[in-house]
């Protein structure tokens, strides 16, 4: 197995951790070894890469600017191991996603069990979120790709798939509206809903389609989670909302049903598949990839 160099480690531990003393306990070294080795390392470039403050440490702006090769350089080397052992034979290895909530409970998990039928050596570390958190994550290497929702356009963004997903009521089929094959927003004014904090992206799209409508919710929750707007839709009957893919296992038990939204500014969403432009992915990654972007084309559209 390659081994990233050892200052390399280091400098990664204790900008990740804002501590000497918590990265010396990730790493299991002394603190004060720990502290000596940054030290010599500052030395050796001849200038501060931390800030030292009364509870931690912060990166100083030359520290920013290594720490981004360092963790290149470490990303790096993994996708080189990954391509030797795939020169040997072997798909083997871990690839790191980050994927919004309405995927990280059926689409991945499902993909990823049929994945390893057959690559039994790939394992995986999944981290949810909001897009721009996420695309955040991506930029800095600590996943290789994103499954998010209309993530902004950048260079430094390579999209690999993106396939159209509306933002849909989701109500209980007793609801008034749920016989339904589309709604606009306004429609949902007589009933009480459930939304999603401002986090949320979808949240930010119903706040633009009601501030320029003049459209007033009966809002009754406001929640972090969509676990949490799915079971208050079940238990109380408030309309909440989420892009279709999030809905296909309730619709799929009967639970609740998904109507999609006709206004413009919310029908036209996209759900992306993207890595960071110019990294160079692990061979299991790509696999893995490749499999992913059958599974988003097969999707109901």
């Amino acid at each position: 197995m390659l081994h990233p160099p050892r200052h390399f480690v280091y400098l990664d531990a204790v900008a990740r951790a804002g501590s000497i003393r918590k990265a010396a306990e990730k790493l299991h070294v002394a603190s004060t070894a720990l502290n000596r080795k940054i030290l010599e390392i500052e030395s050796d470039i001849g200038t501060p890469l931390f800030e030292r403050l009364p509870r931690g440490v912060r990166l100083t702006a030359a520290g920013e600017v290594l720490i981004t090769a360092v963790r290149r350089s470490m990303a790096d080397m993994r996708s080189a191991e990954s391509q030797i052992e795939q020169l040997r034979g072997l798909v083997r290895g871990t690839v790191r996603i980050g994927c919004a909530e309405s995927v990280a409970t059926d689409l991945i998990p499902g993909t990823i069990a049929h994945y390893q039928q057959t690559h039994p050596g790939v394992q995986f570390q999944i981290v949810s979120g909001v897009t721009g958190n996420l695309a955040a994550s991506l930029m800095a290497d600590d996943v290789e790709l994103i499954l998010v929702h209309d993530p902004q356009p950048s260079q430094t963004l390579r999209v690999i798939s993106a396939i159209a997903q509306p933002l849909c009521a989701m109500l209980r089929p007793d609801h008034p509206l749920a016989k339904r094959a589309t709604l606009r927003l306004a429609d949902c004014q007589k009933y009480t809903v459930a939304l999603g904090d401002r986090s949320f992206g979808s949240r930010r799209l119903l706040d633009d389609v009601m501030a320029r409508s003049r459209i007033a919710l009966q809002v009754a929750l406001e929640a972090s989670t969509v676990q949490t707007l799915k079971e208050f839709t079940r238990q109380t009957g408030a309309i909440s909302f989420q892009f279709q893919i999030g809905t296909l296992n309730e619709v799929r038990r009967g639970e609740l049903v998904s109507i999609p939204l006709s206004d413009r500014a919310l029908a036209h969403s996209q759900l992306v598949l993207a890595a960071r432009a110019g990294r160079m992915l692990p061979i299991a990654t790509l696999s893995f990839m490749e499999t992913l972007v059958n599974r988003l084309a097969a999707l109901p559209g």
